[in-house]
């Protein structure tokens, strides 16, 4: 998550001021610093839409879904929720957050491009945060960016669509600017793409 104690910008401040008073606040534990034992796998599952099930039954509550959330971890072997006592396995079925919500601000190069999550993450796309595209199953376009420490999230399909429109050609690729920083989707030469049929 940025830094609240940093100026945001103004497209992340829309999103701030979207969530409210204390977005921002919440401090995120330090769970790349605590390698406790692995305790083997627990029957939880992030679908593939982001939503959280628990033995098979979907986590109604969201509060719940975003305090399990920032004790997420992506280590080599899998992900899991870490605390400084335990590490348990868990099912990602393709990366665990969707974004669910984009704001711009400025045009071309230097554009701003934020993005809020389904767990109310607030990232804005460069160097920090970089966006990639995959191929879907249908041959659409995934669109993703990075949260942090190797976690992903995908953009639902409206904001995959908002966000090819702004796509450019340079240097015979086809992608979107983002402060400062070319994202490539696909050569030029591709340019009858689609988003995947995906939330």
């Amino acid at each position: 998550m940025t830094d609240p104690a940093a100026p945001p910008s103004n497209a992340l401040s829309r999103l701030v001021e979207a969530l409210g008073p204390d977005a921002g606040r919440r401090g995120l534990p330090p769970v790349e610093r605590w390698n406790p034992a692995y305790c083997g796998e627990i029957d939880m599952r992030i679908a593939a839409d982001g939503s959280w099930h628990y033995m098979g039954t979907p986590i109604a509550r969201p509060a719940l879904v975003r305090l399990f959330s920032t004790v997420l971890r992506k280590d080599p072997e899998r992900y899991v929720l870490v605390t400084p006592v335990e590490r348990v396995g868990i099912t990602v079925e393709d990366v665990p957050f969707l974004a669910v919500e984009m704001a711009l601000d400025g045009e071309g190069r230097d554009r701003q491009i934020a993005f809020r999550t389904n767990v109310d993450d607030l990232v804005q796309a460069g160097p920090d945060h970089p966006l990639r595209f995959e191929t879907g199953p249908d041959g659409g376009v995934r669109p993703y960016v990075h949260v942090r420490g190797g976690l992903w999230a995908r953009l639902t399909r409206a904001l995959a669509l908002d966000l090819i429109d702004l796509a450019e050609e340079h240097e015979g690729r086809f992608g979107p600017w983002a402060a400062g920083m070319f994202f490539p989707i696909a050569p030029a030469h591709e340019l009858g793409m689609r988003p995947d049929n995906a939330p």
